[in-house]
């Protein structure tokens, strides 16, 4: 049912991610090769997802007899009850986004999405939701003590959806939070470089939990959004 993630929803001036990412934002849209973000959000600075389906209305009536209701419009956004408290909504899509220019070196700017992060009170409800629901891919299921979390991977088209549970909390019924982003980048010493010249707040650069990978925090220039950048990586 759903291709992809199609966009992120951002309450945030386009000049902050157009010099993190390295990218030329264009009416309103910046994009990556397997994800766009479109400054219009309203509320928290990550405010929305948009998943890409190619037959809208087939969607939008799947979706709603598993039991999640759909508000009609050129998107169909899903109710929020259903999807405890993260704003989600489907578009359709039949091609595939031209990437934005870069701004600067290709190898030094961001080139995709690696995987957005949800935080989750219930990591059950999730699975039930994003899998069951969504149709999403469930890759990984781990907890890990030294993480202090179990971590859920669920696959949407070559990116991750990753939802984060907090296992000191326990369980609860609250509300899940759209919370996290982290990038990939063709060279994350060019990438760490360019933004510490450009005065972002960076982190050094450190070994990364995937095999042969590194990461870096980014600390500013993200409207607050926690942020990641992945290096030595490729797609999923």
């Amino acid at each position: 049912m759903i291709d992809a993630l199609d966009h992120l929803k951002m309450t945030a001036a386009a000049d902050i991610y157009e010099a993190l990412l390295g990218r030329c934002c264009a009416n309103g849209r910046l994009q990556t090769t397997n994800v766009g973000m479109v400054f219009d959000g309203s509320g928290a600075p990550l405010s929305s997802m948009v998943f890409a389906v190619t037959d809208l209305e087939k969607a939008a009536r799947l979706v709603e007899r598993r039991g999640v209701p759909t508000a009609k419009g050129a998107t169909r956004e899903l109710a929020k009850a259903a999807t405890h408290g993260v704003p989600i909504a489907l578009i359709e899509r039949n091609t595939e986004p031209v990437p934005s220019p870069p701004t600067v070196e290709e190898a030094s700017a961001i080139s995709a999405l690696d995987h957005v992060v949800i935080r989750s009170p219930n990591p059950e409800r999730a699975v039930a939701f994003y899998a069951g629901r969504l149709g999403l891919d469930l890759r990984l299921d781990r907890s890990n003590p030294a993480w202090g979390a179990r971590l859920l991977f669920f696959r949407c088209g070559d990116l991750v959806v990753e939802v984060a549970h907090d296992l000191a909390k326990g369980i609860s019924d609250g509300p899940d939070q759209l919370w996290g982003l982290s990038w990939r980048t063709p060279d994350i010493a060019k990438t760490h470089a360019r933004l510490k010249a450009a005065g972002v707040d960076v982190s050094e650069m450190r070994d990364g939990r995937r095999p042969g990978s590194q990461v870096f925090t980014v600390r500013s220039h993200t409207a607050n959004v926690p942020t990641l950048v992945i290096g030595g990586i490729g797609r999923w």
